[in-house]
This record gives C-alpha cells, sequence and structure tokens, in this order.
C-alpha cells in the first residue's frame, strides 16, 4: 500500500517537545499547537474520530505538518504563545496582546526597584523572563525579598530628594525589610551590589547566592528557628530545580536571524530562525543537495542569501556558527556563550531533526537508498577500502572457565540475518583462555568458509580490544586472509575501536549511525553467546547427575534437556510429566533417584 505524504510527515515527527503548525492544500496556517511529545500529540488528531465536528473538519484539512523543537515544554508554552498572536491561525483561540506572560523587571533607577510584570516598558529598565507561571515568580520575589532587603516604595529616590529629607522611612523599615535609602541610612552602592547579585539569579548564574541561601538557611536553624530553615530549604530546592533562562529569549535581543548547518555526504540542512523582541517568529529549514563535496561554509553562504532574499529579512546582524563575510551592512556574530549560543543550538537542534525526518522518510519509501547511505558512511567512518555489505563479529563466553562457547553473528546490508548465526563450543583450548579461544574459532569459521567455497565478508568485528584482534589475526595469516578482509577490534568500555597494527585507537561520534550498527553487532553476539553458553551449562548439568542413575543413557538425558531445560525444572516436574516424555519404566527410576512424587 503506497504511503501518503501526511503519513510520512507522521511517521517521521521527533518524540520531543515543541511546536506544530497545520498548513491546508493552499499553504494557510490552520492551527498552533504545543507538545511535550511532537509525535505522539501530533498523531492523536489522526488516529481517532473527535467529539467536536469542528475538529474533525479541521483535520480533514491538514496537509502539511511544520514543527520547531524545543529544550523544554516551558519553552513550547511561551513559542505557542508567541505564534498565535504572530499567525493568527484560523482555528485558535485569539490571544491579546495584553494576555501575556509575566516577567520581572529591575527598573532603571536610583535603589532599582525589583517586581513582576506583564507589561514592558522601554525606559532602560532590564526584564528576565517570560515565565510561564506567576507561582515560579513569586517564589524568585519571595526568594530575593529574603535575602536582599528591598525597598518596595514608588518614591523617586534620586540624591536631591534624599538630601533634602524629602521621604520618611516606613513599615518596611521598621521590621526590616528595608534599610531605609529614602533617609540615607543606605548606601547607592551597597544597594547596586545587591541588584547585581539578583541580576544573576535572574540569569541562572546563583552560585555565589544559592551560597547565601543555604547560610542563611544554617543560620536559622542554629537559632532555633527551624520552622523559618525549613521555609528557607524549600525555596532553595524549587530554585534549583528551576532554569531562569529559557530559548524565549531577553527582549532586548531583537531583529536578529540566526542560521546553523547540519550536513552529511550527499545532502545539508540550513535552519533559519527569524527573532524578534526575544521571540522566535519564524523557523525554517532548506535542504540543498550536494553536487561538488562543497563544503559547510559554501552552502551556508548560498543558503543565507536565498533565505532572506526569500523572506525579505531587513536584519543587520545574523548570527552563524562560522565567521562569513556578507559585506559591512550586515553584522555577523559567531556567539561562545550566552542567550545568542543558546539560540544557535537551539536552530541546530531543529535542522538535526529535520534531517533525521527526512532520513525516516527515505528508510520508509525507499530503503535499498538508504542501505545504500549506512554502507558508504561505514566505508568512510571505518577506512574501509569498500562497502562492509557483510559484516561478522566474534564474542566468547565462559564463566570461571566452565563450559567456554563462542559465537559468531552475521549482518548484510546493516541488518542481521540470523539463519546465518553460528555458536562454537571450544575443543583444543584449556581453562579460560580468551585469546587462544578466539584464534581457534576464526580459524575454523574461516577454514569452513574456504573449504566450501562460501562467500567472505568485507568486514570482520571481533569483540574485547587488542589481545583478541591479535589473536583473530593469527588465524587470518594461517588461512592466508590477512589483508583480503577487514578486521578491527572493539573495547567495551569506552568503544575504542582497534585496526591492526596501529597503536592509537579510533573514537567514533557516539551518536553516529556506524557506531550504532557497531553496537548492534557486539551486543547480538553476546547475547547468542551466552544464550549458548546458558544451555550448555544445563545440559552439562542435568548430563552429571543423570550419569548416576542406572538405566539412564544420553539419548535419555538429550530428551530431558530439549523438554525441561534444566535440572531444577526436571526436579519440579511430576512422574507422570516425565513418563510422557521417556516412559514409565525409566520415569520411575528418575523419580525414585530425586525423590519425586507420583501425583
Amino acid at each position: 500500500m503506497e504511503i501518503t505524504s501526511l503519513e510520512l510527515q507522521l511517521q517521521s515527527l521527533p518524540d520531543s517537545p515543541g511546536v506544530y503548525q497545520y498548513y491546508d492544500a493552499a499553504g494557510k496556517i490552520l492551527y498552533v499547537g504545543k507538545a511535550k511529545n511532537l509525535k505522539k500529540r501530533v498523531s492523536s488528531y489522526f488516529n481517532k474520530l473527535h467529539d467536536t465536528a469542528k475538529t474533525n473538519v479541521l483535520v480533514k484539512k491538514i496537509v502539511t505538518i511544520k514543527h520547531i523543537v524545543v529544550s523544554s515544554e516551558q519553552d513550547a508554552f511561551l513559542l505557542e504563545n508567541n505564534l498565535i498572536k504572530k499567525l493568527q491561525p484560523r482555528y485558535n483561540v485569539l490571544l491579546r496582546d495584553d494576555k501575556t506572560y509575566p516577567w520581572i523587571c529591575i527598573k532603571k533607577e536610583p535603589f532599582s526597584r525589583i517586581f513582576s510584570t506583564r507589561k514592558m516598558i522601554k525606559d532602560g529598565s532590564e526584564y528576565f523572563g517570560p515565565y510561564t507561571s506567576f507561582k515560579t515568580v513569586h517564589t524568585i520575589l519571595d526568594l530575593i525579598k529574603e535575602l536582599y532587603p528591598l525597598r518596595t516604595c514608588n518614591y523617586d529616590l534620586n540624591e536631591s530628594n534624599i538630601r533634602l529629607h524629602k521621604f520618611k522611612v516606613c513599615l518596611e523599615y521598621h521590621i526590616g525589610n528595608c534599610k531605609g535609602p529614602c533617609e540615607g541610612l543606605e548606601l547607592l552602592e551597597n544597594y547596586q551590589k545587591q541588584v547585581d547579585a539578583i541580576r544573576e539569579i535572574l540569569k541562572g548564574n546563583f552560585k555565589d547566592s544559592m551560597r547565601d541561601f543555604k547560610k542563611l538557611m544554617q543560620d536559622l536553624a542554629f537559632e532555633m528557628k527551624f520552622e523559618a530553615a525549613q521555609k528557607v530549604k524549600e525555596k532553595i530546592a524549587v530554585l534549583e530545580n528551576y532554569q531562569s533562562r529559557s530559548t524565549i529569549l531577553n527582549p532586548k535581543i531583537s531583529n536578529i536571524d540566526v542560521f546553523s548547518i547540519i550536513s552529511d555526504e550527499a545532502v545539508a540542512y540550513v535552519n533559519f530562525l527569524q527573532i524578534a523582541h526575544g521571540a522566535i517568529i519564524r523557523s525554517f529549514t532548506l535542504e540543498l543537495k550536494k553536487k561538488l563535496d562543497e563544503t559547510d561554509e559554501e552552502l551556508l553562504e548560498l543558503a543565507v542569501v536565498e533565505l532572506r532574499e526569500r523572506f525579505s529579512l531587513t536584519s543587520k546582524e545574523i548570527i552563524l556558527p562560522f565567521v562569513l563575510d556578507f559585506g559591512d551592512k550586515i553584522k555577523v556574530t559567531v556567539p561562545q556563550l550566552g542567550d545568542k549560543k543558546q539560540i544557535l543550538e537551539l536552530s541546530q537542534r531543529n535542522a538535526k531533526y529535520q534531517r533525521l525526518e527526512q532520513l525516516k522518510q527515505i528508510q520508509i519509501v525507499d530503503p535499498e537508498r538508504h542501505t545504500n547511505r549506512i554502507m558508504a558512511q561505514m566505508q568512510k567512518d571505518l577506512r574501509l577500502s569498500i562497502e562492509p555489505r557483510h559484516i561478522e563479529c566474534f564474542d566468547n563466553s565462559n564463566i570461571q572457565g566452565t563450559n567456554p562457547v563462542a559465537a559468531c553473528v552475521v549482518f548484510k546490508d546493516g541488518k542481521p540475518s540470523k539463519k546465518d548465526y553460528r555458536h562454537f563450543n571450544i575443543k583444543t583450548v584449556e581453562g579460560p583462555n580468551d585469546f587462544a579461544s578466539m584464534e581457534e574459532v576464526v580459524y575454523r569459521r574461516y577454514k569452513r568458509m574456504l573449504d566450501e567455497n562460501l562467500s567472505l565478508p568485507q568486514l570482520i568485528i571481533i569483540d574485547g580490544g587488542k589481545g583478541q584482534l591479535s589473536s583473530a589475526l593469527k588465524s587470518m595469516d594461517d588461512l592466508g586472509l590477512r589483508g583480503k578482509i577487514a578486521v578491527i577490534g572493539i573495547a567495551k568500555r569506552l568503544e575504542e575501536l582497534f585496526y591492526p597494527g596501529d597503536s592509537v585507537p579510533l573514537y567514533l561520534d557516539k551518536k553516529s549511525e556506524s557506531l550504532k550498527i557497531i553496537q548492534q553487532l557486539r551486543n547480538e553476539a553476546h547475547r547468542f553467546g551466552i544464550t549458548h553458553h546458558r544451555d550448555k551449562r544445563s545440559k552439562a548439568a542435568l548430563n552429571s547427575t543423570i550419569e548416576t542413575i542406572s538405566g539412564i543413557g544420553e539419548k535419555t538425558m538429550l530428551l530431558l534437556l530439549k523438554y525441561f531445560k534444566s535440572v531444577k525444572r526436571l526436579k519440579l516436574a511430576t512422574e507422570k510429566e516425565i513418563s510422557d516424555v521417556v516412559g514409565v519404566s525409566k520415569a520411575k527410576k528418575i523419580s525414585e533417584f530425586y525423590n519425586i512424587s507420583k501425583r
């Protein structure tokens, strides 16, 4: 059955928080929503009949789904709010401009006041947020109030008014919540030091302040004021778990465009975010197919020019992951930390998710193309001369030297070929000697393949690092296969890849598809080997006890092992259950030996 474009979009959505947008066939925005998990939330629209006719009509009109990935559910709340106001979709409840999220303001004035507000006034004051909950705002302001005695009055405390004694201290001074700057009882310099500390708290840099909080808690406890100390402790816990800054930025960051790029061998994805008053108002990802192995710098330069023209962008500052020259009229910023670095990372995350989405769609509609891409990537990552279409991985299994076995698993075109898996019982090695065992197994495997004229793999992976790799190479030398098949070893602890004759291991990106396939091979070999080892131990245990029963031979033992799997299960069976497997007379002997009930 052919997969529709809409089904492809649904299947390739990420399991991440973000905001989704629905568009109709004409490209008109229908709806904007937020989600803790984009894939689950958006899919829920299409897998059931909804209670309201309006929602069912909306679903029928959806042709295109776009999404923006964010860091947290809180960021999704904020971004949804901004996009609804900007785009005004038909099926959304209209958000009025006065229904905004709260901010915390540090007022630009002598002896600055700090308070919550929903309105921003462009008078040079600093605004932090927005926050999705007034409860969070009140918690932060309460903490600030406990630690830093600040004024709450709205007097104009300029130097002249204080010198002329125009104001008198109020009740807040008498109860210890204010130090009386209105009467000149507190110096402006000392007051502003407190404001600077509060500013750091609001930026998320509250290491020093947290130390002060904890000292306050300890002092209160020392003074036997346990209830007050407990309240401070609870507020510290809230602050520790709270991220005071979100990817919806300070409103001072305005009229800036952000561009980032993620690329592979064939395609590059350039994400663009448009920022106005600290909020994302547009996101778009452009796909560029490489023709001549272009660099990221060349592709991003091309994309920036294209996107600025396409969307008629007039911003004088753009944020990029590396320096490019667009002339004197455009300022290029490559941030290293702070708000701008944060928004660049968000853009990069969206570019990455767009790439993953496209790869998922290719895997669904064109699995052969997906396989070819994976094989080409593995060839490059592992520095191989040819694509590893046929890979074999070896692993040894023994517990305290007993019943040593080995396993060989086979992947073809990056997927398990279970019919080609093989178990090996170690024949020539006494005791727990992984190196000698690996040498024996590799020799036996490829000696037989050569004798039977079977096709050899392009890559052999040895689980265990340098020692096991050296042992495997001895067998490859004996068989004359050295240099004809690539052989690498993988060490479990740091996922190091060892190559013959190279003392420096290769480290692949932890998120790379090549490493994931190698890890899957290693884990599958371990699982397959352990299963065989467990069966062999059970067989050995059963054999060792049954051998002592007169009249019970190997053939009977194998029948019992096949049916009961272990001695423990055999002992728990009834004489009737055993007789159904090996007959009445043998069942009687076994039951008498194990004192099994006749029930």
